[in-house]
């Protein structure tokens, strides 16, 4: 039996493994059969592993000191099925990049200053950057404070990510058809690539409200093979391909806001309802909001005293997103050179995982 040191963190509304590249295998099969027993996956339960049986606690991200010049450390992102027998890194998970650069720190990769420290992140998933502004007060980590995470009890350390670049982190655009909508089955939708390829469909073009809550729209199997229909159409429109509950593009179904935020979001990973929302999911719903001729930019309501600050509604409460805009191109497209969101982390427990030798 093997036993790899290793952390189990929160990130954001999230939590997972977290490994030091250097810990694991070179090889990528030997890799994810690694990953697969530490979580205890195939199983539904995921009982002999470290997973807690379902897609957001069923995360791995491995980082390493970065090689490049513009970034201090480098992190992948794996998100590990709970049923199946598969590791996907074709998304990533914003929630669990809010821990990256605590971990970095104490792991020693990073030098930590007072009373904040940036650490500077390359996405190897994305290819893009992220500067995470990480509380050091005296040189040290610090878990304690009064930021509150609307679906994470009590109280914590703020974590500020700001996304670099984040347009067209696989398509190379941030409207991946060309279009600020397209028809999908007969109804409207935007396909838009930012921090994440995502799809965006109007709840009322599905006969919903938009602010159900999760078990109600997981306990409405109709609905959810509706959605998936829809996003494997968004793949292939939008050039990316096409598997079923796996990678990307992800899917969100959006309504005009009722509780004062800019806009509700209902959003799934991938089969059923996210009970928070994901926050490069949230990144992508904001440079929707300001694009032009959008499902989301039609029902946004904007604040107009802080227009670029957008506050997102799902069924725990609200998450806020800031778009840095630097000019709008000749097409009429918005140029956002950078998004940020403040969140938090923490670690929950730190040794070794034990994980069954193959047979």
């Amino acid at each position: 039996m093997d036993h790899i040191p290793c952390v189990l963190m929160r990130g954001g509304s999230s939590k997972g493994l977290f490994f030091l590249a250097e810990n694991l295998p070179e090889d990528r099969s030997a890799r994810d059969c690694l990953l697969l027993a530490a979580m205890g996956s195939p199983d539904l339960r995921q009982i002999d592993g470290m997973g807690g049986g379902n897609d957001l606690s069923s995360k791995v991200v491995i980082v390493a000191p970065s090689r490049r010049p513009d970034a201090d450390v480098e992190y992948l992102f794996a998100q590990v099925s709970v049923a199946r027998d598969l590791v996907d890194v074709l998304p990533n998970s914003g929630n669990m990049l809010a821990a990256v650069g605590p971990f970095a720190i104490e792991r020693g990769l990073v030098r930590a200053s007072s009373p904040v420290t940036k650490v500077r992140i390359l996405n190897i998933n994305s290819g893009k950057h992220v500067e995470a502004l990480v509380q050091t007060p005296g040189g040290k980590v610090t878990y304690s404070g009064t930021f509150h995470l609307d679906g994470v009890p009590g109280t914590s350390a703020p974590i500020t990510l700001n996304f670099l670049d984040p347009a067209g982190t696989k398509t190379g655009r941030l409207l991946p058809t060309g279009n600020a909508q397209d028809l999908i089955a007969g109804l409207p939708v935007t396909c838009i690539d930012f921090a994440i390829p995502i799809v965006f469909v109007k709840a009322a073009s599905l006969g919903k409200s938009g602010h159900e809550s999760k078990q109600e729209l997981d306990g409405d199997p109709a609905f959810l093979e509706r959605l998936e229909e829809i996003r494997i159409a968004a793949a292939k429109l939008m050039g990316l391909a096409v598997s079923p509950d796996r990678g990307v593009p992800k899917i969100a179904m959006i309504a005009a806001p009722r509780q004062g935020g800019s806009i509700a979001s209902r959003y799934f990973v991938p089969s059923s309802c996210h009970p928070v929302h994901a926050a490069t999911g949230a990144l992508a719903l904001a440079a929707a909001c300001h694009t032009p001729d959008t499902v989301a930019e039609e029902l946004a309501e904007l604040d107009e005293n802080s227009p670029n600050r957008i506050v997102i509604e799902h069924p725990s409460g609200q998450m806020a997103c800031e778009l840095h805009l630097a000019a709008d191109s000749d097409s009429g497209v918005p140029v956002i050179s950078a998004a940020s969101l403040v969140t938090s982390a923490r670690p929950l427990l730190s040794g070794e995982v034990f994980v069954r030798s193959p047979p």
